[in-house]
């Protein structure tokens, strides 16, 4: 087996449900769209990501993750996605999530276990693997996709053949982003999803919820 494919799997590993993030727990202000019949059906579920990913947290996401696999220094980088996180249950929901993966990154010694938000801590464990940056932003906006993909399964709900559906109708967009990003640099970050932040801050004093965001 190849390193390349070996650095693959581990990202994959690393990405997939299976990895302790919790990530599960986390709707990213969707489940409130969803209570208020903001977002109903595969059709809406689908461009509501959309658009969290080419125009919210996820670009700021890919572009972090593109500078942490360059080399760049973790610690202005992850200052400014603290800055930029628009609402407390943003900013929890990622300092919560990296902790937790640097957490089982270091459990399996790929991590000094430091904690940052999600994907500077996904940047810093990537960075030996080798891969190419647009290959590996790709999986992870992917799997930013997926968790709100099975977020909106579950409380919609959707069926599950749905839900796959749009996923795959997403792959496109994760593909030209990934490659965008790989060439991005901080100052690229950009976000204009008032939606989705002022979804996320209405869910802060939601009174039944399922999702912690």
């Amino acid at each position: 087996m190849t390193e390349a494919t070996l650095g693959l799997l581990s990202l994959v590993q690393w990405l997939s449900p299976a990895f302790p993030t919790g990530g599960y727990a986390y709707s990213h202000g969707l489940e409130w769209a969803i209570s208020t019949g903001q977002v109903a059906g595969a059709e809406a579920v689908e461009a509501w990501i959309g658009d969290v990913l080419a125009h919210g947290s996820a670009w700021g996401d890919a572009v972090a993750l593109a500078c942490v696999l360059r080399g760049d220094a973790p610690g202005p980088i992850a200052e400014l996605l603290r800055a930029m996180a628009g609402s407390a249950e943003r900013l929890r929901e990622t300092e919560e999530q990296g902790t937790a993966f640097a957490l089982a990154a270091g459990a399996i010694g790929v991590s000094d276990g430091q904690a940052y938000p999600l994907p500077v801590a996904v940047g810093l464990a990537a960075r030996p693997l080798g891969l190419p940056a647009s290959q590996v932003i790709a999986l992870y906006l992917h799997s930013f996709a997926a968790n709100l993909t099975s977020a909106a399964v579950r409380f919609v709900p959707l069926g599950q053949n749905a839900g796959q559906g749009l996923l795959r109708r997403l792959h496109p967009l994760i593909e030209q982003l990934a490659h965008r990003a790989a060439e991005a640099k901080m100052r690229d970050i950009t976000t204009a999803a008032f939606g989705a932040e002022i979804a996320a801050m209405a869910h802060e004093t939601q009174e039944i919820r399922i999702f912690k965001t």
